[in-house]
């Protein structure tokens, strides 16, 4: 029956839409009217109104009040979607501003004298403006007026000029900052959650074991990596474009012919472009810099782009009259004092300590009341000039409410949608189709492409996207990142501009072109742009690189970044060792040899023998490293005759998996049914069909399976014991060292405790006991901060504990003491003749190491093993066999 109702679902979904009714509206209506009917339905038919929805209903959602509002439908809070609203008015700003008007002038003269000149500006300013505006309609509308006479008038075929101006400003879909990257992101973070989920349950089921090796889990997303992800196939898109054209210009040189400058290619010319350029150019590094550099997050930068359009277009509505660039010199002057002062001084106003800190402090203060002035003033500027600054708050106030209610009513629609088994019914769809991960992605993928010649870009995105994310996401086989499936969904979705009958960009341009421009004309050229794009996603598709490495690459540089021993990166930082030790192995085992006649007699027993035993070790870990490898060799070769077999019985397991969910089903129907309705002994006798259908699919499954799994099984489990056993010896032959080397470089703090101990049994025998604890915990965290000094902090706090309970002895506290300053004398002889005589050797040793058996007790990756990494984690590693 809920399939029934599912089915209502999409026809009022689709019906509302097809009549013209606002998308804001429709999906939440056709969403209630259906639960509405539904509730109904089964109030009166089985006496309860979740009767007939797969999971939950209208009962248990209203029993679980605000909370599960927040928790089903939408998180308010999410502050991934602050970033809408201040992009929105930074591109609604830029374009009242004329930015696009200039940059679209300046680039024809520029690029005009070379064959397809006036249609590669177009797109370099297409793509200048989706850094900046990001406003698809504004830019097709500025570049429709603009350029498209220009290019009529100078020969350029209607449909090529018209094609190119439509696809260019597209291109603000794609290229960050985006609207549509940002809803993507937040779509995809929820995803990814719901696709862990999904793939723990099966690590579960498959396997049996409770938990999930962290490097198997679905990798999220977030805007921020969303907009570097995007960046370069944004980039990859308008090479295409560009390249296009100048095919076209020199295939067919009518379609496109070369226009000449009239002017002179002289000084003023070049100041006017530097001019042009520089002000999009600074905006578009300062955004995007700013996030790629890790200083600032999405909504921070959405901040500074909201700024910087507001402070350009203070100049640029007051163009020509005295005074116009004052505001941009106060602030470009306030944000290099800004920069100075944080670079000098300590500017935390908590902590001012000293003078210098208060003039810090102080210049501070001055820097941002100049930066706040800078804005101010060009706000009443773009205020008082045609009353810029009101419309662009109305129209960023239009757009985000349009949005934000858009997502609302999706994220209802999305809850209908699972309450009525659609999630479902989707999901055993896809899996049940052949050919794994990438046929079900090719048949989202070309059921996005058709929806967009009927949907826009955010109904697609909020509808479509929480539905087949999390089963694409969880997919095992192809192991694909958030990040990488958020770009591939965003340069589909940019053709829905494109795409006839609904393609908005045409119908943006249709408003502004002249009645010689025939509207097959437009659809006609927009065709080889639309087949451009394709081949972008098809690029993109196959070298998931160009998305995952930028993000990866500033996460893995940042002050932040995951430390080398993050169970994530496993895998990547031993290829990175292998490699190392590929090249340097020899060097490392005579190193390793040499360290071991290093005469150690000065250091206690203790410690000289844990650091022998380190520098056997590396010979261990080396020979143990080859067997790691090996192993690894054994499951690749495993791995081609057991992959068809493993996807065999896995898409029978599914199956099966499928018609117990549909039995389950159908006892829960029963259930709601009275005892002695006809209804149950129908739907018992397709219970009965089911399991038989069940039974006949686990019957194909091979006789050998089980004996080829185990045998599999033990061989993968060979190759992460060798690397586990690997990285132990690793550990152990490093990390040793490394302690008794910081114990060794401590040496000039531990001297200079001496007083302060040696003083302590004079202070606790001539003070009230008391008085005499505070001192002593003060010596104890000072040893403790001290490396080797355990055994002194150890007696000092016994001694504090003696003066400090309720029958303070001094005697036991002074006996404590007693063997602390024993315990610091024995070691302030060792430690004076071993800091001389073996610290530099030991030096020497980790030096060496440092980038192979201790890579994983590092901090931080260095920068050539950030971007090692970086690469590694950049591909899509199949896990689908460890499931």
């Amino acid at each position: 029956m809920e399939l029934y109702f599912l089915l209502l679902l999409v026809i009022l979904m689709a019906a509302a839409l097809g009549s013209g009714f606002p998308v804001a509206f429709a999906l939440p209506g056709a969403s209630i009217i259906t639960i509405a009917i539904a509730a109904g339905t089964g109030y009166l038919f089985s006496g309860a109104t979740d009767a007939y929805f797969s999971q939950g209903g209208p009962s248990q959602w209203l029993s679980a009040g605000v909370t599960n509002l927040r928790g089903v439908y939408w998180e308010a809070e999410r502050d991934t979607l602050i970033a809408i609203p201040l992009f929105i008015f930074m591109g609604i700003m830029l374009q009242r501003s004329k930015i696009a008007e200039d940059l679209l002038i300046t680039m024809a003269n520029l690029f005009g004298p070379i064959p397809g000149g006036l249609g590669i500006s177009v797109v370099f300013v297409g793509a200048l403006l989706a850094a900046t505006t990001g406003i698809v309609g504004a830019t097709v509308v500025a570049m429709g007026l603009i350029s498209l006479p220009a290019m009529m008038r100078n020969g350029y075929s209607n449909s090529l000029a018209t094609g190119t101006i439509a696809a260019s400003g597209t291109l603000g879909q794609i290229i960050p900052p985006s609207i549509v990257l940002i809803i993507l992101a937040d779509q995809l973070s929820s995803a990814a959650d719901q696709a862990g989920t999904l793939r723990k349950a099966l690590y579960k089921t498959t396997t049996g074991e409770l938990s999930m090796p962290s490097s198997f889990d679905v990798v999220s997303t977030s805007a921020g990596e969303m907009f570097l992800g995007a960046l370069v196939p944004g980039l990859v898109l308008v090479g295409l474009y560009m390249a296009y054209i100048m095919v076209v210009a020199v295939l067919r040189p009518k379609m496109a012919p070369p226009v000449l400058y009239k002017g002179k290619y002289d000084t003023a010319f070049a100041f006017n472009v530097f001019m042009t350029l520089v002000p999009p150019l600074a905006l578009i590094f300062l955004v995007l810099g700013s996030i790629i550099g890790g200083i600032a997050t999405v909504n921070q930068a959405g901040a500074i782009g909201a700024a910087g359009a507001l402070v350009m277009a203070g100049y640029r509505l007051n163009e020509g009259k005295k005074g116009t660039y004052l505001p941009v010199i106060l602030a470009l002057a306030s944000l290099a004092m800004i920069y100075l002062v944080m670079s000098n001084f300590n500017t935390n106003i908590k902590n001012i300590k000293n003078t210098s800190d208060m003039i810090g402090v102080s210049l501070a203060i001055i820097a941002s009341l100049g930066l706040i002035t800078a804005l101010v003033w060009s706000a009443i500027r773009a205020f008082k000039v045609e009353d810029t600054l009101r419309s662009v708050m109305r129209e960023t106030a239009k757009a985000t409410s349009l949005v934000f209610i858009i997502l609302l009513g999706a994220a209802i629609l999305t809850a209908a949608f699972r309450a009525f088994g659609g999630e479902h019914l989707v999901k055993d769809f896809l899996e049940g189709l052949p050919g794994g991960f990438w046929f079900k992605f090719i048949i989202v993928m070309s059921v996005i492409f058709f929806m967009g010649f009927f949907l826009d870009f955010i109904e697609i995105a909020v509808v479509v996207v929480p539905i087949v994310a999390p089963i694409l996401l969880a997919d095992p086989g192809a192991n694909v990142t958030a990040v990488w499936l958020g770009v591939m969904i965003g340069l589909n979705i940019q053709t829905s501009f494109l795409t006839p009958p609904f393609g908005f960009a045409l119908f943006y341009l249709r408003g502004v072109a002249p009645a010689a421009v025939k509207t097959m004309q437009m659809y006609k050229g927009v065709v080889p742009f639309i087949g451009l794009q394709l081949i972008a996603l098809v690029i993109v598709g196959n070298t998931p690189q160009l998305v995952n490495y930028l993000p990866n690459r500033v996460s893995l540089l940042s002050d932040n970044a995951p430390p080398p021993r993050n169970p994530k990166l496993g895998y990547c930082v031993d290829k990175f060792i292998s490699k190392e030790i590929a090249a340097n192995g020899a060097d490392l085992l005579a190193i390793g040899e040499a360290a071991g006649e290093m005469d150690l007699s000065i250091l206690p027993d203790d410690f000289a023998n844990a650091t022998l035993d380190s520098f056997d070790n590396v010979a261990k870990a080396l020979a143990q490293l080859k067997l790691a490898e090996k192993a690894a060799e054994d499951v690749q070769t495993a791995s081609v005759g057991y992959r068809p077999l493993h996807q065999h019985v896995r898409m029978l397991e599914r199956d099966a998996a499928s018609i117990d969910r549909a039995i389950e089903t159908l006892e829960d129907r029963i259930n709601d049914l009275p005892e002695d309705s006809p209804k149950a002994a129908v739907l018992n006798g397709k219970i009965v069909n089911l399991t038989a259908d069940k039974d006949m699919l686990l019957a194909q499954i091979p006789s050998n399976w089980e004996d080829e799994h185990n045998a599999y099984q033990q061989i993968s489990k060979a190759e992460t014991k060798a690397y586990s056993v690997f990285r132990r010896l690793s550990q152990q032959s490093y990390a040793p060292v490394m302690e008794t080397l910081d114990i060794l470089n401590s040496g000039e703090a531990y001297r200079a405790l001496q007083d302060e101990l040696m003083a302590s049994k004079d202070m606790v025998a001539n003070t009230a006991p008391i008085d005499a604890v505070e001192p002593l915990a003060d010596l104890a965290g000072k040893f403790s901060d001290v490396a080797g000094a355990g055994g002194v902090k150890s007696a000092i706090s016994k001694a504090r504990r003696a003066v400090k309970s309720k029958t303070p002895d001094k005697e036991k506290a002074q006996a404590q003491l007693d063997k602390a300053i024993a315990l610091y004398n024995e070691q302030l002889e060792w430690r004076a003749n071993a800091e001389a005589e073996i610290a530099p050797k030991l030096e020497s040793y980790v030096a060496n190491m440092r980038t192979t058996m201790g890579l994983r007790e590092q901090r931080k990756f260095t920068r050539e093993q950030a971007l090692f990494v970086a690469s590694c984690t950049s591909y899509h590693r199949d896990v689908s066999l460890n499931f």
